[in-house]
């Protein structure tokens, strides 16, 4: 397994500004719901931009429903008034960049999720998958190595064993984030790194065994230690069933 899809944008001005311009173009032009904007090659030579970079401005509209590419076709104006889509595109470009703390709620309250359905919708190939970034994050983790990305690679194959596409995107949109907080935390070792492992190896087993109930007190557990660390001892927030 690799990482491709764990890497921090540093272009945000550039797409934004990207943003700006498909939405004055779309006024300008008095474009409707289903029209079709111009190729991804106008409109890298009309804003002076790379393809690449008016690429992932499209991709970013397309998930909030603004946008819908369609192969071999082109990318159209979704089924969505002016006001609204306006309204929207202000929303995203006024979005500020996720503090720590929000990361980690969101983290944790998608993964009890994730967990609960990949124990009831777990395919041989998603334990396959699983089993392997378990396996990495162990030896890495025993051996006092940096192992955040297989970790995260864990987490991730969890996830995509729940068969919940949005569940499954949203993830993957938090993760590079929550790679860049973590960059600097400390190698855990000893008996605390046999700990976690262990607490890794339960999430595994239980969703192995198709347990949901077990696979969410699991994960639980796990993130246990995360809430002590962003809340406080004084404000420890405990994690509500359902």
């Amino acid at each position: 397994m690799k990482l491709e899809i764990l890497t921090k944008h540093e272009n945000k001005e550039m797409q934004n500004s990207i943003i700006s311009k498909i939405r004055d173009l779309i006024n300008y032009k008095n474009l409707e719901p289903g029209d079709k904007l111009p190729a991804e090659r106008v409109l890298s030579e009309k804003f002076e931009v790379s393809r690449s970079s008016v690429r992932e401005a499209i991709q970013k509209l397309e998930f909030y429903g603004i946008l819908n590419s369609k192969p071999q076709s082109g990318t159209f104006i979704s089924n969505i008034g002016q006001i609204a889509m306006n309204g929207m595109i202000d929303d995203i470009l006024s979005l500020e960049e996720q503090d720590f703390k929000s990361l980690v709620e969101t983290r944790i309250l998608l993964e009890l999720k994730t967990v609960r359905l990949a124990a009831l919708r777990r395919t041989d190939e998603d334990l396959e998958r699983i089993k392997s970034a378990f396996d990495a994050y162990k030896i890495k983790m025993i051996a006092g190595e940096d192992c955040l990305e297989e970790d995260l690679l864990f987490h991730l194959a969890v996830a995509a064993a729940s068969k919940n596409s949005t569940m499954n995107t949203l993830m993957l949109l938090i993760t590079p984030e929550i790679i860049v907080a973590y960059a600097k935390d400390p190698v855990c070792k000893g008996d605390v790194a046999l700990s976690e492992v262990k607490k890794h190896e339960d999430i595994y087993m239980a969703i192995l065994n198709q347990d949901p109930k077990l696979a969410k007190e699991t994960m639980k557990v796990h993130f246990s230690k995360l809430y002590d660390y962003i809340y406080g001892e004084d404000r420890k927030i405990k994690l509500k069933k359902g």
